[in-house]
């Protein structure tokens, strides 16, 4: 008899809890570090109290993949229940996550825990879990889910706009005549994760521009669109949801658009206003 699956990814997927609830799918806290405070992302701390914290403090937290002993500890209390496990975690390119997952897999029997690099970020590790999650509910096999979900991996779009190079200037990933060109000429660049990387793809001048970018997107690729999850993440831009949402559903056929807060790992890095549109092609 084969044992339960437990989908497992981290906070980073940037899943709503209900989500979470509903699909069953379980989480990892990446950890967030002001100085000397050491918080658990979205657990001891939230979106509202980490930019509080960025303009009480002046400066952006340090964040921090989960131990190896906090891996082992949750994948000891799963395989003590009789589950095995599939981890999907936060690009391996970005983040020391998926290695120590690794580490920490290897304490276990083989074939208990199968380590999935998302080679993505935010909503592209989210939607990951959703399609694996789903895969757990039809009941196949683990080795066929870890198949399906490997598969999927390169076929995972994820674009975003910035809406303030603040948070990156502040990161030390953007200059300070960057940071003033851009803020003086109204830019929000167009990021897309390309084989687990960064890259900037476009620098339209204003919010507007770029919603109408991020939308050509999907729509460019609406004839090989997966139209089961779109997903659209933000870091407090209600007004790109309300734009983004509204086109989404007028011009195409999506079974379930799903609309996602990015957490405090996320959103140290991208700042307020970030918003992304996230999908998968067939």
């Amino acid at each position: 008899m084969n044992n339960k699956v437990t989908i497992l990814t981290d906070s980073t997927c940037d899943l709503t809890e209900e989500l979470l609830e509903q699909y069953e799918i379980k989480v990892i806290p990446l950890h967030v570090i002001f100085e000397d405070d050491k918080y658990k992302d979205l657990l001891d701390i939230n979106t509202d109290q980490l930019f509080k914290e960025v303009t009480k403090r002046g400066i952006l937290p340090k964040t921090a993949p989960p131990t190896v002993s906090n891996f082992i500890d949750i994948f000891y209390d799963l395989i003590e229940e009789g589950r095995d496990i599939v981890y999907i975690g936060i690009s391996s390119k970005i983040s020391y996550t998926i290695q120590n997952a690794t580490i920490a897999a290897n304490e276990f029997p083989a074939g208990r825990i199968h380590i999935i690099d998302s080679l993505n970020l935010s909503g592209g590790v989210g939607l990951l879990a959703l399609k694996a999650a789903k895969l757990v509910k039809q009941g196949l096999e683990i080795e066929k889910i870890v198949r399906r979900i490997r598969m999927y991996v390169p076929k995972v779009e994820t674009h975003f706009v910035i809406d303030t190079l603040d948070y990156l200037h502040m990161g030390g990933r953007c200059s300070g005549l960057a940071n003033f060109m851009s803020s003086l000429f109204k830019i929000k660049p167009i990021i897309q994760v390309k084989d687990g990387e960064l890259i900037v793809t476009d620098k339209p001048k204003g919010k507007q521009k770029a919603y109408d970018l991020l939308f050509k997107r999907i729509v460019d690729d609406q004839y090989i669109l997966d139209e089961e999850f779109v997903l659209i993440t933000h870091s407090k831009d209600y007004e790109g949801v309300k734009v983004l949402k509204t086109n989404v559903i007028k011009d195409l056929s999506v079974e379930n658009i799903l609309e996602t807060d990015a957490g405090c790992v996320i959103s140290s890095h991208s700042g307020k206003g970030a918003i992304g549109i996230i999908y998968l092609t067939n």
